[in-house]
């Protein structure tokens, strides 16, 4: 396998703190939309998007959840220490999970975890809320891997889950916003259309949508379909190696619908991912295609596998095949997992065209950007610089379509 060398200080560019977004706009739709399009570079407002979009397009959107997964805890002793829930562990599945009354497993990092041995944490209450002390939520240290943890969570009066992160949970915002999650984020870093619990970051480029934005798309006859991949804290990782095969992706959870998948291998449409989630979702697709027709049946999609070896099927073919096999096996969903990695030098096989923000120096995402813009990053960011665009999270949103070979 030919794992491509990208050196990560050619995809370097000086972000000053005050272009940082560092809460969201008033409204949704006002922040600013950059338009790159064959090679040209403009700009309008969010809310103006439906009249950019190509005609006879398909819009694809990622419906996951942003979960309260940060919980704050108190050894006996005073000390303080964070949980961050990271993904399940037992039961294994995010709908099983949330559903548990008694007590779960998940996979976490934990803050000051050198301080946690083996006693039971109690949740931190500074405030005595009445429902929170009613739950009683105990955390016990089951198992230590690496850099995470297994923690076993217990609570009382048999309510699922779900209810216990949203009622002694905090939304975990990224961490170079450099403040703690305040009301306005419980709202605002979730997407309206989210739906399926299990991300611990929101598909930002989805912030930006509002109401009157989703009608004017639906009103100018663009199709509009849903995936689901939960997004996890790997995405806030840096690149610490000195070039991108000395990175590990982590694995991130999608769920496809089969009837979604028939109307992309029919459509011939121009497909629009609105964010980087939908586009690994997306051209993760194909490969669990070949998977089936190679041997004849999908797996998880590792880092490289787009990567050393020539791909003759086309689009339509794979997606077929995908199809195919969901129909044999009486499948309405599928769901797999993803390490994709997307750089310079991948062939995309299923996105044409790209909402999303702008993204930090040095991460995978904009290494994205750079494979999807055929190499012009850098002219958009500087353009986006220049013009007094905000950036990452809670900034200003990109129409990039991909330019033809």
């Amino acid at each position: 396998m030919t794992i491509p060398e990208i050196r990560m200080e050619d995809y370097g560019y000086e972000l000053p703190d005050e272009r940082i977004a560092k809460y969201p706009l008033p409204e949704r739709d006002s922040s600013k939309l950059l338009l790159y399009r064959d090679g040209s570079i403009s700009e309008s407002v969010f809310r103006e998007l439906p009249a950019w979009l190509p005609d006879n397009s398909l819009m694809v959107f990622n419906d996951t959840k942003v979960v309260p997964a940060r919980l704050h805890f108190r050894r006996e002793t005073g000390a303080h220490i964070e949980i961050f829930c990271l993904e399940p562990v037992m039961p294994a599945e995010y709908n099983l999970i949330f559903a548990e009354r008694e007590k779960c497993r998940w996979k976490c990092i934990v803050g000051n975890v050198k301080k946690w041995k083996s006693d039971v944490l109690s949740l931190y209450n500074p405030e005595n809320a009445p429902a929170v002390a009613k739950m009683d939520l105990k955390a016990t240290l089951a198992e230590r891997i690496g850099e995470t943890s297994i923690v076993e969570f217990s609570w009382q009066g048999g309510i699922p889950f779900s209810e216990v992160l949203e009622t002694c949970g905090t939304i975990p915002i990224p961490p170079y916003l450099n403040r703690e999650s305040e009301d306005i984020d419980q709202q605002r870093y979730q997407t309206l259309y989210a739906k399926y619990r299990g991300s611990v970051a929101a598909p930002t480029a989805g912030l930006h949508f509002t109401d009157r934005v989703l009608e004017a798309i639906k009103a100018k006859g663009i199709e509009m379909e849903t995936v689901c991949l939960h997004v996890g804290a790997g995405t806030f990782l840096p690149v610490k190696s000195e070039t991108i095969s000395g990175h590990t992706m982590h694995r991130e959870p999608f769920v496809v619908k089969k009837d979604f998948l028939k109307r992309l291998c029919a459509s011939g449409k121009t497909v629009v991912a609105v964010g980087t989630t939908s586009v690994r979702t997306l051209e993760s697709l194909y490969f669990a295609g070949v998977a089936c027709i190679e041997d004849g049946h999908p797996a998880d999609i590792e880092q490289w596998t787009p990567y050393g070896r020539e791909y003759r099927y086309t689009t339509e073919e794979a997606l077929g095949a995908l199809v195919g096999y969901m129909d044999r096996n009486g499948m309405e969903e599928l769901k797999l997992g993803t390490r994709i990695i997307i750089v310079p030098g991948y062939e995309f096989h299923v996105v044409d065209a790209l909402v999303t923000n702008f993204h930090q120096p040095h991460s995978t995402l904009l290494l994205l950007i750079s494979a999807f813009v055929n190499g012009d990053w850098r002219r958009i960011y500087d353009y986006a610089l220049r013009h007094g665009f905000r950036f990452l999270s809670y900034g200003d949103s990109s129409l990039l379509i991909r330019p033809k070979k």
